[in-house]
């Protein structure tokens, strides 16, 4: 080897450490953003939901869902936070399913968990392909084959649980369309038994963390995410840029709908985040216990 080969070699070795270095410092200072910048809008609303509800226990393995959105890779962080800092001994996985993304969707997942210092696991699926075609709520299918998914590959990797990104406005917006859309009162749960996978739990560690709260810490950190990648949803943001006014989905509309009412009531989210811990049966006109319809008359 050459003196100039030599030469070349130190100066590209010298290089790769000074990138590697920036990478170690970046993702560290992502996790001390948590703590420090954020700890009053993301991590201690983290802790009191997984305190509250009871989400983790000693000795689980927990499956982080992860599909390249602001949601899942800020719980994924948020979960080796507690992990090192908690007093609890448990197994974290990281679980990327993949769907059927573009190269340019999945190469940005990649390039994040990178970035974050974020250990995927990642399993391909053609659920795209399956769903693009379908007429009737295309999106409730998706989701539940996804989480079929999820479900299966967590077990393989011998998890008793998964986590999932859903926040504080995802549980208000669910309660609201339950109201508005279904005629009835559902809220979605911090945490649920499987009922297709019996010993397998789905917790939301971020429950009570607000997407605005998410939204000002990726901005903070500078971080691009994945928007919603499905070919669906691709083209109705592309009918809805060509016809002004067109919602893209009826979340999209309860989520607009709870900005305008906020003008009036600030405190609007909180309500209807509080109605679902307040429901008084004894002024309900009807209500289903374990599948089973009751009436006030029943005990009138």
């Amino acid at each position: 080897m050459t003196a100039e080969h030599i030469v070349e070699n130190a100066a590209q070795c010298a290089a790769d450490n000074k990138k590697k270095e920036k990478q170690l410092e970046e993702y560290r200072l992502i996790e001390q953003s948590i703590i420090k910048k954020f700890r009053k809008s993301i991590w201690r609303p983290f802790v009191r939901a997984l305190n509250d509800y009871n989400m983790i226990e000693e000795g689980d393995n927990i499956a982080v869902c992860i599909s390249g959105g602001k949601d899942s890779m800020l719980l994924a962080k948020c979960m080796q936070e507690i992990l090192r800092h908690g007093k609890m001994e448990f197994g974290l996985q990281f679980l990327v399913m993949d769907p059927g993304y573009h190269p340019d969707n999945r190469r940005l997942i990649e390039e994040n968990a990178r970035r974050m210092n974020i250990p995927i696991h990642i399993c391909d699926s053609d659920i795209f392909d399956i769903v693009v075609d379908v007429d009737q709520s295309p999106c409730y299918l998706c989701a539940r084959m996804r989480r079929g998914y999820l479900y299966s590959h967590a077990k393989e990797l011998g998890c008793n649980k998964i986590a999932l990104g859903h926040h504080f406005d995802d549980a208000i917006e669910t309660t609201l369309m339950s109201v508005l859309y279904g005629g009835q009162y559902n809220t979605m749960m911090p945490k649920l038994h499987s009922t297709n996978f019996p010993g397998m739990e789905l917790i939301r560690p971020l429950y009570l963390v607000k997407e605005e709260a998410i939204l000002e810490w990726k901005e903070y950190n500078h971080l691009r995410f994945l928007q919603c990648a499905c070919r669906f949803t691709e083209q109705i943001a592309k009918e809805k840029a060509m016809e002004e006014g067109v919602h893209t989905s009826k979340r999209q509309e309860i989520k607009e709908l709870i900005r305008e009412l906020k003008k009036i009531n600030p405190n609007v989210d909180i309500n209807i985040f509080r109605s679902a811990e307040n429901v008084n049966l004894d002024a309900c006109i009807g209500y289903v216990k374990d599948g089973k319809r009751h009436r006030f008359t029943e005990e009138y």
